[in-house]
């Protein structure tokens, strides 16, 4: 796991070491045990370090010919490829993941990309082609950002990276500013600073260093086509060879492996089945909070360590660290995307740093396999809307009126987002629906000013969300869901992955994002996948031998709820009042004073407007209005 920059001079003219150098400073946290620099008349790339393969000759940038690479990640299956590799007549010098990429290059060109199975940012200077490939892995695990002008294009693993070169302004991009605080993510390849862009998941790009032009290519999709021909025991039985093939890759490691531990489905499948392959005794590491049961989920993750003779590390983080840390992780995160569950999640990364070098999690589960309770809700409305008008938008019923009660205890805790979802709108249009219910925005209780207000153009965010809602692949409301959770609302929640990690130096591995997982389950018929609105019934038959009868059977899905309501009635209600009630706050015109003192005081449970508007704050703060100062956080 590293950190890597890449500076093209358009201009033509030599790249200047000391600005790589400035860019590559601020990714120190991603790598700290090596760095390198290349540099190669107007292209310059450099590297820093965090050794996990081939400790001893795995140095970049790497060169082999003609070719040079720096490379963030991890690929899983490079062994293999290695010794295919082998059989064509290549010779290796190293036992490094990072020769592989540049051998596959140089077999395969551009086409090695989609036999990559890991996760993966890399920059690929080509020499004798002229040329500089960016590419990045499936689902986006790696993060690599750039920015184009007519004098350069620029390559980072981070914003923060990028801000360093002189010709990159720290501009506010209030166009994207308008989905953050729709979603609390930005869909697509924008950011919140203008002019700075993400390489999409499953993308590169093609430099061609002669006429300075970039081409563009979506290497995979995943597809939503109905596979009608195989049973539910064939599916059950390929997925678990997959769950167990991909844990086992990703154990591979030059040094100490552990796990995410929340209790939870998704964890405790990883954490079972890395048990069961690890050659030594697996740690885990759980975090909960002392604010009361509905914060802790430690009972359940205690379940699975003994189950599987784990040592289990436990943390409980307090309102003084996250007062403490918050505005560190801002500058760490570069722009503010996802929950309040950045917060723990740091902290869970910071304890697994000092135990171990790499951790596999369960990140990606709920995406793939239906595990959000939303699911429920939008099916819930939609078995009535077909009782009452008897209809059925999706062509056959994948939920009936009598399969979904059974799971309907589930929706419990989730009265009152029940009560705001049906208050308006009720029965239109399943892209309608859908939209409401993963909006963060409320005109009519906003934190928002009404200057802002009335600029906010829902409608276009509306029309940007249907673009990827109404892919014409995704047939059934079920597939619609999740095919729009894979592509906007995941890239956010790995980018938490990726920086609470790097931040401390940590690999953080999510095996059940590999590709040929996803690909098998987006095939499979939704009623097999959602049976009676059950969430992840698929992955729960599939692994029932293998999970204690606790975790099968739970109900009260948490998702590391953090106790800001009840923290914010006591001393973190000054830190958010110092921040959202500062007179730089209010000059911004972006948020409502009176609403802001009323939400702190009586903020609901579970609530994520206080925290978005947060976040965005402290970004502001740190980035826009004094950048310079960010990095000496």
């Amino acid at each position: 796991m590293c950190g890597i920059v890449g500076i093209v001079n358009r201009n033509r003219t030599v790249i200047d070491p000391a600005i790589l150098t400035r860019m590559g400073d601020t990714l120190k946290h991603r790598g700290p045990d090596d760095e390198g620099d290349f540099i190669d008349g107007c292209v310059g790339l450099h590297h820093k370090r965090l050794a996990i393969i081939d400790l001893v000759s795995g140095h970049q940038p790497m060169s082999s010919g003609h070719l040079t690479l720096v490379f963030n990640g991890e690929i899983y299956n490079y062994i293999e490829l290695r010794e295919a590799l082998k059989q064509k007549g290549h010779q290796f010098q190293t036992n490094s993941d990072t020769e592989v990429i540049l051998k596959m290059y140089a077999e395969y060109g551009t086409d090695a990309i989609k036999q990559l199975n890991g996760m993966f940012a890399f920059l690929l200077y080509d020499r004798e082609q002229n040329r500089l490939i960016a590419a990045r892995d499936h689902f986006g695990i790696k993060p690599l950002y750039y920015y184009a002008s007519n004098e350069y294009f620029l390559f980072a693993s981070e914003i923060k990276a990028l801000l360093q070169h002189p010709a990159v302004p720290a501009e506010a991009d209030y166009e994207a500013m308008q989905e953050y605080v729709t979603f609390q993510y930005i869909i697509g390849d924008s950011t919140l600073f203008k002019g700075i862009h993400k390489l999409l998941p499953a993308h590169y790009q093609v430099i061609d260093l002669e006429l300075m032009r970039v081409r563009t290519v979506r290497y995979w999709e995943s597809c939503f086509v109905v596979d009608v021909h195989h049973t539910e025991e064939y599916f059950i039985y390929t997925l678990r060879t997959l769950l167990e093939d991909a844990i086992q890759l990703q154990l591979r490691s030059d040094v100490p492996v552990g796990t995410y531990l929340s209790g939870g489905i998704d964890s405790s499948i990883v954490t079972m089945l890395a048990s069961k392959f690890y050659s030594k005794r697996l740690k885990t590491f759980t975090g909960a909070f002392f604010e009361g049961p509905e914060f802790d989920e430690s009972s359940y993750a205690r379940e699975v360590a003994a189950a599987c003779d784990a040592e289990m590390f436990l943390i409980y983080p307090t309102d003084i660290e996250f007062i403490e840390t918050l505005p560190r992780l801002i500058y760490h995160m570069d722009e503010p995307v996802a929950g309040p569950g950045l917060f723990p999640q740091y902290m869970v990364s910071r304890l697994a740093a000092r135990e171990v070098t790499v951790v596999l999690g369960g990140q990606g589960g709920d995406e793939i396999f239906a595990g959000y309770t939303r699911y429920v809700v939008a099916y819930l409305e939609q078995v009535l809307k077909g009782a009452i008008f008897e209809t059925n938008e999706e062509g056959e019923h994948i939920v009936s009126m009598s399969s979904i009660l059974p799971n309907l205890p589930i929706l419990q805790q989730y009265v009152p987002m029940l009560k705001h979802f049906w208050e308006h709108g009720t029965f239109e249009e399943m892209d309608r629906r859908y939209f409401s219910l993963v909006e963060r925005i409320d005109g009519r209780s906003s934190l928002l000013s009404q200057d802002f207000l009335a600029t906010y153009d829902r409608e276009k965010i509306f029309r940007h969300f249907q673009q990827i809602f109404n892919h014409p692949d995704t047939l059934s409301y079920f597939n619609k869901m999740v095919n729009f959770d894979m592509v906007a609302s995941l890239p956010a929640l790995l980018q938490v992955e990726d920086r609470v990690s790097m931040a401390v130096s940590l690999e953080s591995r999510v095996p059940l994002l590999d590709y040929r997982i996803v690909d098998l389950v987006t095939s499979m018929p939704p009623r097999m996948k959602f049976k009676g609105a059950e969430t992840k019934h698929i992955l729960k038959k599939t692994m029932k031998d293998l999970l204690p009868e606790k975790i099968m059977t739970r109900k009260d899905k948490m998702g590391f709820p953090v106790p800001l309501h009840l923290w914010a009635k006591n001393r973190a209600g000054d830190f958010l009042r110092d921040i959202l009630l500062s007179s730089s706050c209010r000059n911004r015109g972006i948020f409502d004073e009176r609403q802001i003192q009323r939400s702190i005081e009586n903020d609901e449970p579970f609530s994520r407007r206080l925290w978005g508007i947060l976040n965005l704050e402290l970004w502001h703060q740190q980035f826009i209005d004094q950048p310079a100062n960010a990095q000496n956080l």
